[in-house]
C-alpha cells in the first residue's frame, strides 16, 4: 500500500514538474516548440508507454502553456498576439512529440522483425488501439483546455482544435504510416497468442529515450508539425 501511495505521489510530482517547465519555457518565449517537444518526449520515455499517463502529460503541457501566457493575455493586443503564437508553438511541440511516439512504435516493430522477433497478438492489438486514439486524445485535451477558461486562451485553443479537425495533425499523419505496420504484424501473427516476452510499449519507450537524448536524430528531423504554423488558424 505504501509503495502504491509513493508511486502516485511521484507521478503527481512528475506531472506538476512538467507543467512548471512548460510554463517557464512559454514565459521565456525562446524556441518554445522545440523545448516542449523535448520535455514531452523525456516525460513519455520515463515509463513504458501508458495511455492514461499520456493523457496526464498532454494536460500538463497545455496547462503549462496557458499559465505561461496569462500575464500577456491581460495586456495589449500585441502581447495577446505573442501569447497566441507561444501557445501554438507549445501545441506544435506536443504534437511533434506524439508523432515521434507513433514513429518510435513503427521503428520498434521493424527492429524486432529484422531480428526475427515478434510481439504477441494481444500486445499488438493493445498498441494499435492506444496509438489510434492519440489524435482524438489530443483534440479532447485541447477542448478541455478551451472549456476550462472563458478568455482569449479559450479562443486560441478553440481555433487550434478547429484547425486540426480541418487540416489534421503531425501525429495523425504519422499514424497513417505506423498503424498499417501494426496491422501487417497482426495478420502475420494469425490467431496465435505467443508469449514472447517482448512488449511493444516498453520497446517504444526505449526508443523514445534515445530520440530525446539525440541518439536517433533522423527521427526528429523527419517529423515536422504543421497545424500551428499556418496562418488563419
Amino acid at each position: 500500500m505504501q509503495d502504491e501511495t509513493d508511486n502516485t505521489l511521484n507521478v503527481a510530482n512528475d506531472i506538476a514538474a512538467l507543467e512548471a517547465e512548460v510554463c517557464s519555457a512559454v514565459e521565456r518565449g525562446h524556441d518554445v516548440q522545440e523545448t516542449v517537444r523535448q520535455l514531452t518526449l523525456r516525460k513519455i520515455g520515463t515509463h513504458s508507454f501508458d495511455i492514461e499517463s499520456l493523457r496526464q502529460i498532454m494536460g500538463a503541457v497545455l496547462n503549462g502553456a496557458r499559465a505561461g501566457v496569462q500575464k500577456e493575455l491581460q495586456h495589449s493586443a500585441a502581447q495577446t498576439d505573442r501569447a497566441r503564437a507561444q501557445i501554438k508553438e507549445a501545441v506544435a511541440g506536443l504534437d511533434a512529440a506524439l508523432a515521434q511516439l507513433a514513429e518510435a512504435s513503427r521503428l520498434a516493430l521493424e527492429e524486432a522483425a529484422s531480428r526475427a522477433q515478434t510481439f504477441s497478438r494481444e500486445d499488438l492489438s493493445r498498441a494499435r488501439s492506444d496509438l489510434e486514439s492519440l489524435e482524438a486524445m489530443l483534440l479532447e485535451t485541447l477542448q478541455a483546455s478551451a472549456s476550462g477558461v472563458k478568455d482569449v486562451a479559450h479562443e486560441i485553443f478553440s481555433d487550434i482544435v478547429t484547425h486540426i479537425r480541418i487540416h489534421g495533425s503531425a501525429v495523425g499523419r504519422q499514424l497513417k504510416e505506423t498503424v498499417p505496420v501494426i496491422v501487417q504484424q497482426l495478420e502475420a501473427a494469425g490467431r496465435t497468442q505467443v508469449a514472447t516476452g517482448l512488449h511493444l510499449a516498453q520497446a517504444t519507450s526505449d526508443l523514445l529515450r534515445q530520440i530525446a537524448a539525440g541518439v536517433l536524430t533522423g527521427v526528429a528531423a523527419r517529423i515536422r508539425p504543421g497545424h500551428t504554423k499556418d496562418k488563419g488558424d
